[in-house]
């Protein structure tokens, strides 16, 4: 098995391979592969993805370019702006991304688990020859008719196998097979997975359950963000090769396009009020042929678009992002446009458009800040956003 470490957005790294791996490598899409400069040498640059792959005979590690405690910060507060500000998970110890995930899921698990698994009462719908509990009519009458057994019923048990537990359960197995859990945490992970008996696991491609927050599972919490984050890089659709074995990977660029979304939803909608809407589908053409999906689309209070704005999980600008936005400034008859770049403190760059008299203006939002600074920025981004708008703001 050959080991190959990357870095985010880091020079490529030359290595030795046979032509089945490099294949394989290339064919999965998490990484870039090109010839080297000999037979059996090939250059490997990490893309836009983060984490850590199994590979045909390749094991693959991948580091971010952002420290791994704002990285956390970054998909928590997309996924719960309120719920995860205050949650502390010591990372420091760790030395990468994958091996910090793993100690910090198995440590808040363990931590979750001290007092036992949680129970709850869990809806099953089944088919006995008594009655327990509820009778399914529409199901007895299309299943059974004209049969007085057996029945087809609803019951609720008091259970271990509810939807915090399955989550935990699931996170805690799949994190075993992700490539580069150090020693420590395998165990107490593999310790932590015996203790799920009576827990139903998630099969490979379903969805999360959904779950609510109350005193009864307040204790879980901690544990079962972290779980959803496994989960979400361990479902990854990581390339069209189906070649990936085990992996937990991240899509940076989705990161930090959700985390801006949700911030600048919670800043916008705060002081300006209207709605802040992800992803509105418009259309440039009467014929709604060319179809356009802004990252951020602003509603103020009357109705009307007040800003749109597109992220961009790279440093410089391109020609393509300005077109972009011109479109949709165009679509939505908006002066100004707003492209916001993952990267250092630049001052905004502005393009005025000839002859359409619209300003497309290019800002950037270092993701190295601590995090409320890096909320402080964003509302001051959203207060430059709302500004332009043209006295569209109504709150305050």
């Amino acid at each position: 098995m050959s080991l190959i470490r990357l870095r985010e957005a880091s020079p490529a790294v030359q290595v030795q391979l046979g032509a089945d791996d490099a294949r394989r490598l290339a064919a999965s899409e998490v990484v870039d592969v090109r010839p080297g400069p000999a037979p059996g040498l090939w250059r490997v640059r990490a893309g836009r993805k983060v984490g850590a792959a199994r590979i045909g005979g390749v094991e693959l590690h991948i580091e971010p370019k952002v420290p791994i405690a704002r990285l956390f910060f970054l998909v928590g507060y997309a996924r719960n702006p309120k719920g995860w500000r205050d949650e502390s998970v010591s990372l420091t110890e760790q030395a990468g991304l994958v091996p910090a995930l793993a100690a910090a899921l198995s440590r808040q698990t363990d931590r979750a688990l001290r007092q036992g698994l949680l129970q709850g009462y869990r809806s099953i719908d089944d088919t006995s020859p008594v009655l327990r509990g509820r009778l399914r009519e529409t199901a007895q009458l299309g299943r059974r008719a004209g049969l007085a057994l057996p029945l087809e019923i609803r019951h609720d048990d008091y259970t271990v196998d509810i939807a915090e537990n399955r989550i935990l359960a699931t996170a805690v197995e799949r994190m075993l097979r992700v490539p580069g859990v150090d020693a420590p945490s395998r165990r107490m992970l593999r310790h932590l997975s015996a203790r799920f008996a009576g827990v139903t696991r998630l099969r490979p491609g379903e969805p999360v359950p959904d779950w609510r927050l109350t005193r009864l599972n307040e204790r879980l919490r901690i544990a079962l963000r972290l779980a959803e984050l496994v989960l979400a890089g361990a479902s990854v659709e990581a390339g069209r090769g189906g070649v990936l074995s085990n992996a937990f990977l991240l899509d940076m660029w989705r990161i930090f396009e959700d985390f801006l979304s949700v911030a600048l939803r919670a800043a916008i909608e705060s002081a300006c009020g209207g709605t802040v809407v992800f992803q509105a589908r418009h259309h440039l053409d009467g014929r709604r042929r060319l179809e356009l999906r802004p990252d951020v689309l602003w509603r103020t209070g009357a109705g009307d678009v007040g800003a749109v704005l597109d992220a961009k999980y790279k440093a410089d600008a391109a020609r393509e992002d300005a077109y972009q936005m011109l479109a949709y400034c165009v679509a939505y008859r908006l002066t100004h446009g707003h492209l916001v770049y993952a990267s250092g403190e630049q001052s905004p760059v502005h393009h005025i458009v000839r002859n359409a008299g619209i300003e497309i203006v290019c800002h950037a939002l270092d993701l190295d800040a601590d995090p409320a600074d890096l909320l402080s920025r964003v509302g001051a981004l959203a207060a430059e956003i709302t500004g332009r708008a043209g006295g569209a703001c109504v709150g305050g």
